[in-house]
This record gives structure tokens, sequence and C-alpha cells, in this order.
């Protein structure tokens, strides 16, 4: 048996028995967050566009499901599928425009997409303003499955990240995910090859949008409410974060970086504002010692490892 098939044995075996170990909400929230990180990575760490406003689509399908689920009375995986749907034109939108510009220039229209959105979920009634969408019943799944027991709710959780989870390894491993790559090392290059740059980076962002879509959807089906967190400038630094910690370009790092994230939020609420303090000072050190994250740190150091043996 290789390595990587014991691996994702263990892991496999790990998820199954997790909720018996651990919280099952702290684990659905952490799903949802490395579903969020991984679907921010496909941006920066494959295609190379940092979006400061990765957050409108998270909080924005987080609103769409709470509503459709809530107000509408839509069964849940029409409201899930609104949430990615929402998010998708929402990023079809907001890329089409950003991708007009490059580097600072592309994160700051980001920003300023993100910004707008947070000031019109402020106003707008659908979203409950300053007090959100509270309250959002778990219905069954598929009109047979119950939601309201949170270990069943675990596994659906779990089940929703695999699917996000292998749609972004597909098309990383793609020729679809090969030609991101040329753009990210060099974009130049790839034009002259004959790839529409624009074209693909649009993709890669929408795809990104309706990802990030799901894992806002799913959170909000969880935790029974929406607000106004889920759209904020905190959330998208939130998600740079975990990218970062767990190492950029890495199919694991920002699963690994959401969960190390998540745990100091929920075991070190005790502490207070104090957490973001000890968040920043992680930040600082993973800028300044480790750059490709824990995932990139340990798979460079097993590298030299067998080179060397």
């Amino acid at each position: 048996m290789s390595n990587r098939v014991l691996i994702a044995v263990v892991v496999a075996l790990v998820a199954l028995v997790a909720p018996w170990v651990f919280y099952p909400v702290f684990l659905m929230k952490a799903l949802c967050f490395a579903l969020f990180a991984c679907a921010f990575n496909l941006l920066l760490g494959y295609v190379g566009l940092m979006s400061f406003g990765h957050a409108m689509f998270f909080g924005m399908a987080a609103y769409f499901f709470g509503h459709t689920v809530k107000v509408w009375g839509w069964p849940m995986e029409f409201g899930l599928a609104a949430g990615v749907l929402g998010a998708a034109a929402l990023g079809l939108v907001t890329g089409a425009l950003a991708i007009r510009r490059q580097g600072i220039y592309f994160a700051m229209i980001t920003l300023a997409f993100a910004q707008m959105i947070y000031f019109l979920c402020v106003q707008m009634p659908f979203t409950g303003g300053e007090d959100g969408l509270q309250g959002i019943p778990r219905k069954p799944l598929l009109g047979f499955i119950p939601t309201e027991n949170d270990y069943t709710m675990y596994y659906i959780v779990l089940a929703i990240f695999l699917f996000g989870y292998g749609a972004i390894y597909r098309f990383i491993h793609s020729p679809f995910g090969q030609v991101l790559k040329a753009i990210r090392d060099n974009e130049q290059r790839a034009v002259s090859l004959g790839y529409e740059a624009d074209r693909y980076k649009l993709l890669a962002f929408v795809l990104s949008a309706a990802v990030a879509g799901l894992a806002g959807a799913t959170k909000a089906m969880v935790v029974h409410f929406a607000t106004l967190t889920d759209v904020s400038s905190g959330t998208s630094g939130e998600v740079v974060l975990m990218a970062l910690i767990g190492g950029l370009g890495t199919i694991t790092g920002p699963v690994i970086g959401a969960f190390v994230v998540i745990a100091m939020q929920d075991y070190l609420a005790f502490v207070g504002q104090l957490v973001l303090v000890i968040q920043g000072f992680i930040f600082v050190v993973i800028v300044l010692a480790a750059r490709r994250g824990i995932v990139g740190e340990v798979s460079a150091w097993w590298k030299a490892r067998r080179k060397a043996g």
C-alpha cells in the first residue's frame, strides 16, 4: 500500500469518527470554512489573482439560502443551489470588471465590490439588516434525509465538502488547471501560445465564487442564521489567513489552515479579542519564516529527506 493510499484511508477514518470525539458543530463550521479557503486558493494559489472581497460570495450565498428556505419555503437542496448560482452570478459580474486590471488594482476592485455588497446588505430588507436572518430551519434533505440531528448533519456537510473539494481537485488537475498555472507563472507567454488569458481568469473567478457560495450556504444551513459578519471584510481577511497558514498552491493546505484558524477562534474564545493578536502573530511568523505554509514546508522537508536518503 502506497503512502498516499495509507494517508487517504487514515484521513477517511478520522473524518468518520470525528463527530463522536469533537463537537459536531465545530467540525461542520471548520469544514465550511475549509471549503471556502479551498475556493480562495483556487484563485490566488493557482491563478495568482488576489481577492480582498471573497466574503461577498460566501455571505451572499448564506443570505440567498436563508431567504429561499425560510421566507419562500424552498427545500434545502434548492436553497443550496440558489446560494451557489447567486454567488456565481455575482462572481461573473465582479470578475468581468476586475480582470481588466492586474495586481493591486484587481485586489482593490474586489474590495470595492465587497464593500458595496456589505452596505447593500445593511440596507436591503431581505437580509434582515443588522439583525441578519435568524432561525433558518433545517428541513429534510431531498425530502427524506433528517437534518435536525447534529451527527447526521455532520455527514451531510462532510459529503458537501468532499463534493466541492473533489471539484476543485478536478479543475486543478485538468488541462484547464494547467493553463491556469501557465497564466499564473507567465501570462504573456500563455497569451503568445494562443490562450485567451482573460477568459480563463474569468472562468476561474466564477468557479471560485460558486464554490465559496456553496460553503456559505452550507454554513447557514448548519448554524441556522446568516449575518453581516459573513459578508464583512474581516471574513475576507480570515480566508486569506487560512490559505497562507496552510500553504498557497497546495490542495490540502487551505483545509489545514481553516481548521487551525477555526480551532483558535473556538478554543481561545476565553481570551476575547486577544485571539486576533495571536492570529496576527502567526500570520507574521508564516510570512517571515514559513512562506510556503504548513503543508508547503512539510512537503519541502519530506522531499529533501527522500532526496538525501
